[in-house]
């Protein structure tokens, strides 16, 4: 019989727009966008739902319009949740076989994943992840897991992810409220790597920072695993809000400004003259000094690249081979490339994927890499669950429920 195509949704609401992408994976593991659904956010902070009615309503009107496009009557989604109450934190566990057991047992193995993953939270947390990085066997490492070998000692290696149990919740709430049902969730920047890297880069060292309205979310991966991810609570909106305190402009037209004039290299040559925005009759409406506009820009975004790089691990920089990939609305910002390159040192690349079909003008657009990858996790997702008992993939999921 024939492999049937199935149909993901991945669902993101964010500071500045919800998105829910419909995609259907074919047989031969080729992703086709349906559809697409965006509205822009009201009632989300810095990644986190604040309004509950108006947030709300904008889930309604997105989930409207991506059934409209895509002819798809929709029932679950994967969602991603963000929020700097998210942490990601690597932990190992140990285990010691047994006298007379010179051989590695699965119960051995579940043994050491299981202290691996008993990691202490807040008594609010919750544990989103639980993603095995590697194995290792009396010191030595394996990428997969060592049942049948000889050894004294079994070691998990495994990055977890937990964040506030009831934040979270909100957010499952008012998916269920459409009601739809929440096939998954998965923290952003995860899911964003899923449509950022392909499995080389992440061998090489990768690093993915994707940069919205309200929040940048990251996720690094060295030797193939990731290695470190999370939550900063600073986006494009705050270098809006620095336009609009320098230069008294109203939110909307400093927003205007920064898009369409704004540059956030150091090159001084883009920083000559004056910046105009003009009205509906061509005349300049607003006029503001280019070099300040600059600055303002370049000071907000490279404090924002600071402050992820200060997250990393200790030279975990130096070990990024394939580059640091930008994602999010606010990597389109003019420049933002050259002030990556300075802050890192490191290439700067945007990350496509050709092998989605489907609506090219938006798949390639930045601003929809995180609700894209949800759809790469879901088929992820889907060929682990598929696999022999034993075979243990490396994506991780939500091993434990809520409230635990």
């Amino acid at each position: 019989m024939a492999r049937r195509t199935k149909i993901h949704v991945g669902l993101e609401i964010g500071t500045s727009k919800t998105c829910l992408v419909v995609g259907e994976v074919k047989a031969d593991s080729a992703v086709k966008i349906l559809g697409i659904g965006e509205t822009k956010s009201a009632g989300v902070r810095k990644g986190e739902i604040f309004d509950y009615s108006q947030t709300r309503a904008c889930l309604k009107d997105a989930l409207a319009k991506a059934e409209d496009a895509s002819d798809v009557e929709i029932g679950s989604v994967f969602l991603s949740v963000t929020g700097s109450h998210i942490t990601g934190v690597n932990n190992r566990g140990t285990f010691r076989l047994p006298d007379g057991d010179p051989v590695v047992a699965p119960e051995h193995v579940e043994e050491a994943r299981t202290i691996a993953r008993d990691v202490h939270i807040p008594q609010d947390h919750v544990y989103l992840h639980p993603i095995i990085r590697n194995y290792w066997l009396d010191g030595l490492e394996h990428s997969t897991s060592p049942v049948g070998l000889f050894g004294k000692t079994v070691e998990a290696d495994f990055h977890i992810v937990h964040g506030i149990g009831n934040r979270i919740q909100n957010s499952i709430k008012l998916v269920r409220e459409m009601p739809l049902e929440v096939d998954d969730i998965v923290f952003a920047p995860i899911a964003t790597a899923q449509m950022a890297l392909d499995r080389e880069q992440r061998e090489r060292g990768a690093l993915v920072i994707d940069i919205g309205g309200g929040t940048t979310d990251y996720a690094l991966y060295l030797g193939g695993v990731i290695t470190a991810s999370g939550c900063i609570p600073v986006g494009g909106d705050h270098v809006t809000n620095d336009i609009h305190l320098v230069t008294g402009l109203p939110f909307s037209k400093a927003e205007r400004l920064k898009i369409t004039e704004g540059d956030a290299s150091a090159d001084p040559v883009r920083s000559v003259g004056s910046a105009r925005l003009n009205d509906d009759r061509g005349f300049a409406e607003v006029e503001v000094s280019r070099s300040v506009l600059n600055e303002v820009i370049r000071q907000r975004l490279e404090e924002t690249l600071r402050l992820v790089q200060q997250r990393l691990p200790q030279g975990s920089v130096e070990a990024i081979g394939a580059g640091i990939y930008l994602t999010g609305g606010t990597s389109l910002m003019r420049g933002f490339s050259e002030l990556a390159f300075d802050v890192f040192g490191r290439d700067i690349y945007r990350p496509e994927l050709p092998e989605i079909s489907g609506i090219q003008a938006s798949f390639k657009d930045p601003r929809y890499a995180t609700a894209i990858g949800l759809i790469r996790y879901a088929q992820i997702l889907e060929t682990e669950r598929a696999a022999p008992p034993g075979v243990i993939g490396k994506i991780g999921r939500l091993f434990w429920p809520f409230g635990r």
